[in-house]
């Protein structure tokens, strides 16, 4: 692990250094096309090996002349890369944006036919993504520390999956609209053992953004499953399934599930609210439906029209779709603002009606302020049941017994004890069961109130306000700088 950490720690440092990389953003996207065509050449070996073992003929995915061991890293009778044949400085950076990339863009054309396959996944990756390395040296630098890498064994794989998963949890740090790409994995997995599923469901994801739950699915069937072959060939082809709006979003989605170990991702780069809902059908519908859709958006009248309920927000809308995409018996688990409880427009009211009347609303999940890093919304997670109206609703209000943030995040021992209550459903504390028959009709208000836990003014430990004294400290210090540099 450790080796993998320092590698991509070497490599933010040389992206760091050239011109063409501006945030983590950038870091993850450039790091992730090095990583994903020396994935792609182990992978490729892999199978060459299987069909030499079953006395097959293979043919390679990419031709030789693009090859890995071609282009980027040939080696010596040594075993080490041979510098008089490895492509340096402007000649590298020349063959990746004029050659490299546009041959393996051709490959959504050329496989247009067979979309399911990790050919055409390779076309709709390199079609969407540009190289921003500007230097040809530090281009070097980078695939020389990625040939580095092992990816021989599994546990190889998974140690880089992890890895590639902490990069999308930094970009998501990183602020401007990295935050939309990272929902934190103890909760998705909290979520998932909630959902419990089964090989032979499938699961979807329709604002999958990093592919966090559909990765997290994956490793939760495939740790609990029997291996046989038909078992494999289920959650290779036919459990995961996810749309994705944003380019970089769809890119880093649909690297991520590969190096979790899917081959062919079923990801599709659409915008999943341009669907007329009233098309959606039964063979389009889900058993499970694993989610923490975009908010704060406003969408066009265009786009609303839609939706039999018509509102600008996007959450909003994403609960429509995701009411009229489960089978009937579907189950969902949704993060959603907490406004979304108590909401008094019209649009709020009714939608809340038609998700109480048309699903079993079981459970909602309180969350802290700061689970999410770099967003201060409050949060909610809604679990449901489509097909028979709600009756009763358990409510649970987490509570870490710190304050959470980026220093204290979530993990997965917080969550353990409302799954180990969610069985029983009893009043405690932090838990209570409201009635449908107590929910005023007139508004549909669904709000965390906790009746069992008194209403107090929470008092911050001492070490926090002096950290709080301390931060005020520097800032003011930096800003009399800053004016005495001006005087």
């Amino acid at each position: 692990m450790a080796n993998f950490e320092q590698t991509f720690k070497n490599i933010d440092d040389l992206l760091y250094k050239d011109s063409g990389a501006d945030s983590e953003i950038d870091y993850i996207e450039q790091t992730s096309w090095v990583l994903f065509l020396r994935y792609l050449d182990s992978f490729d070996k892999n199978r060459e090996d299987e069909a030499i073992l079953e006395g097959k003929n293979y043919t390679a995915i990419l031709e030789p002349k693009f090859q890995w061991e071609t282009w980027a890293a040939p080696k010596n009778e040594k075993g080490e890369i041979d510098i008089h044949k490895a492509l340096i400085g402007p000649d590298l950076v020349k063959f990746v944006e004029f050659e490299l990339f546009p041959y393996l863009a051709s490959f959504k054309e050329k496989h247009i036919d067979n979309p399911k396959t990790i050919e055409y996944k390779i076309g709709e990756i390199f079609s969407e993504l540009s190289n921003k390395i500007k230097s040809g040296y530090n281009m070097r630098e980078i695939i020389n520390m990625v040939d580095g890498l092992p990816f021989g064994t599994s546990v190889d794989k998974h140690e880089l999956s992890h890895l590639y998963e902490t990069k999308i949890k930094n970009m998501g740090n990183a602020g401007r609209n990295g935050g939309q790409y990272y929902t934190p994995r103890p909760l998705i997995r909290t979520m998932i053992k909630v959902m419990n599923p089964k090989v032979g469901e499938k699961i979807y994801d329709p604002a999958c953004g990093s592919a966090g739950f559909l990765c997290e699915a994956y490793e939760y069937l495939y740790e609990k499953m029997e291996k046989t072959a038909a078992n494999l060939e289920q959650l290779q082809d036919n459990t995961f399934f996810g749309k994705e709006k944003k380019n970089l979003a769809y890119i880093i989605g649909t690297m991520n599930m590969i190096l979790h170990g899917i081959e062919a991702p079923n990801i599709v780069h659409t915008n999943t609210l341009g669907e007329n809902i009233r098309d959606i059908q039964e063979k389009d519908r889900y058993d499970i439906i694993l989610a923490n859709p975009p908010f704060g958006g406003k969408e066009r009248i265009e786009v609303q029209q839609n939706f039999d309920i018509k509102t600008g927000e996007t959450a909003f809308l994403f609960m429509q779709h995701f009411i009229k995409s489960l089978k009937a018996g579907g189950r969902a688990a949704v993060v959603i603002k907490n406004t979304f409880l108590s909401n008094t427009d019209n649009a709020s009211v009714a939608l809340r009606h038609h998700l109480l009347e048309t699903c079993n609303l079981h459970t909602i999940l309180d969350m802290p302020q700061g689970t999410f890093l770099g967003a201060g919304v409050k949060t909610v997670v809604l679990f449901f049941t489509k097909g028979e109206p709600t009756k009763n609703i358990w409510y649970y209000q987490f509570d870490a017994g710190r304050n959470m943030g980026k220093t204290n995040p979530l993990n997965d021992n917080d969550l353990q004890e409302f799954i180990d209550l969610l069985a029983t459903k009893p009043e405690t504390e932090k838990s209570w069961n409201v009635t449908l028959s107590a929910v005023e009709v007139s508004n549909y208000d669904l709000s965390v109130k906790n009746p069992n836990k008194p209403e107090e003014v929470p008092l911050r430990e001492p070490a926090l306000i002096l950290e709080e004294m301390q931060t005020l400290d520097e800032e003011t210090n930096e800003i009399l700088g800053t004016l005495n540099e001006l005087v």
